[in-house]
């Protein structure tokens, strides 16, 4: 079984889901990384789509990995800790051109109240952790 975590790291790129007023936003992410037993994300501050999740935090993930697919639902806060900004980087090196751990714009973000399933090709679904 995967965690949402793994099945994320493997799908590579994932999609988020917010809301601006009543019309829903679909954006590409690629960075996935847990801490503290929680799983998180990161954008800049400066974005609509971090407007979007601190107005209304309430966010969902979905992403393809080989005939699968994956749906995590919940709601995101931000992490100003640095040792958290570090973990995050660490663990998506590709991103540390665009994101730097000093950068003031730089937002982690963690899931709260969420669950994850996993939809199988065959037709089941699966409840799995976070992290």
């Amino acid at each position: 079984m995967y965690s949402a975590f793994e099945f994320l790291k493997r799908a590579g790129v994932f999609y988020v889901a917010t809301v601006e007023g009543d019309q829903p936003k679909l954006r590409p992410f690629g960075v996935i990384a847990k801490f503290k037993d929680r799983l998180y994300i990161c954008t800049k501050d400066d974005k609509d789509c971090f407007r979007e999740m601190e107005k209304n935090p309430k966010i969902e993930i979905a992403a393809m990995f080989g005939e699968d697919w994956i749906r995590v639902t919940g709601e995101v806060f931000r992490d100003f800790d640095q040792a958290t900004k570090n973990a995050v980087l660490e663990q998506n090196p590709h991103v540390q051109e665009i994101y730097s751990a000093s950068d003031p714009h730089f937002a982690v973000l963690y899931f709260q109240k969420a669950h994850a399933d996993i939809y199988r090709s065959i037709g089941k679904i699966e409840e799995v952790p976070l992290v």
